[in-house]
């Protein structure tokens, strides 16, 4: 599944192709994407100015200058995928905008699990998220009174989408190292130190990814990453070994050494 940084990449490749121009055509070419955007829904998005595009944890928000609002979910595979209008579109292409400068905006998806929903103004879509991590309201005594309420381990709590928007499996590994917090620590027993640090590891974190924006693959490493899906292999902070184990049916790698429970 995309993380919040290649969402993020992603999203700002539509806004630079996009803000400002007029959708001159909205179509769903299968089956799953034609029940979340119906023809008419579709119908009712053309002619209209792309004024704005947000992201809100890993979602996308489309508005439109009506402030009607598509929602986009990339799920597993989904991305944005640039052509020019009367190009035949790609087997994956599941839903197809044209602008009208000629760009066409395709999103792609293999698994055809990805979403696009219409909402007109005033029903916005209901995006049940925290705050984002680089929220200046989300201070580390808010994360520690939030993770104080929460039972089991810290890493799966972190998957929350309620607790922080956006943080995804690689990224969780990955914050928890750059905090020194075993992922096996119960959520509740985070202390103030912990919380700033924890904190910290996030916001560095996802700031790094989006600054190297690029999907993870597996056994390609497209992006810098400290611990994820390398178990075995030496810590780059203290030399220990990278492990991995298995919380909530996701793996999770850390360092045997600089993360002690």
């Amino acid at each position: 599944m995309p993380e919040l940084p290649e969402v993020e990449e992603a999203a700002g490749r539509l806004r630079r192709c996009a803000i400002g121009r007029t959708i001159v055509a909205l179509v769903a070419h299968h089956p799953s994407q034609r029940r979340q955007l119906p023809r008419r829904q579709a119908t009712r998005a053309a002619g209209r100015q792309i004024e704005a595009v947000e992201r809100r944890g890993k979602h996308q928000l489309i508005h439109l200058d009506d402030g009607a609002v598509l929602h986009v979910h990339f799920r597993m595979d989904g991305d944005w995928v640039l052509g020019r209008v009367g190009d035949q579109p790609t087997r994956a292409a599941r839903v197809t905008i044209d602008l009208d400068d000629g760009v066409r905006v395709a999103l792609e998806d293999p698994r055809a699990l990805c979403t696009i929903s219409y909402h007109p103004r005033g029903r916005p879509p209901r995006l049940v998220l925290g705050p984002e991590a680089d929220d200046p309201a989300l201070t580390s005594s808010v994360l520690r009174q939030a993770l104080g309420q929460r039972r089991g381990a810290i890493k799966p709590v972190l998957l929350d989408q309620k607790l922080i928007a956006g943080v995804g499996n690689i990224y969780a590994g990955e914050s928890l190292w750059r905090a020194r917090i075993h992922p096996a620590v119960r959520a509740a027993a985070i202390g103030q130190v912990r919380a700033e640090r924890l904190l910290d590891g996030i916001r560095s974190a996802l700031a790094d990814g989006v600054v190297n924006a690029g999907r993870y693959r597996a056994g390609v490493r497209a992006i810098p990453l400290d611990v994820y899906d390398r178990e075995g292999e030496e810590c780059s902070r203290c030399g220990g070994r990278i492990r991995r184990m298995v919380q909530a049916g996701r793996s999770t790698y850390f360092c045997g050494k600089c993360q002690k429970k």
